[in-house]
């Protein structure tokens, strides 16, 4: 008899962090055209609750076009509800991506790890 493969590990984990300043979202691995979908349905209710959203990226491994239309997406969403969306802690290299789609600009304040 064949041995059960182990469970993968989930591609895309997401810790949820409120205050009554704000909410901040953890985010951890890979988000891809697979997770995307995870991470704008646990991130898109939380905008009518806050007036301040944080994504935490310093956890982000991988991010594909697909997360990158998320994260967009979630930034248009928080606008027209009054939210302010702010990406923190990206690594150089999803910073990298941020500035060479050109979405960096609508990220004010867009930081890198360490700083």
């Amino acid at each position: 008899m064949a041995a059960t493969p182990a469970a993968p590990a989930p591609e895309l984990k997401l810790n949820t962090e409120k205050s009554p300043a704000q909410t901040i979202v953890h985010v951890s691995g890979r988000v891809t055209a697979r997770s995307a979908e995870l991470l704008l349905n646990t991130v898109r209710p939380l905008i009518p609750e806050t007036k301040r959203l944080l994504l935490d990226l310093s956890h982000l491994e991988y991010l594909d076009s697909s997360g990158l239309g998320t994260v967009v997406r979630l930034w248009m969403t928080s606008k027209k509800a009054n939210c302010e969306l702010k990406v923190i802690n990206l690594s150089p290299r999803i910073k990298d991506l941020f500035t060479l789609t050109n979405i960096s600009s609508i990220f004010e304040g867009v930081e890198h790890a360490g700083m």
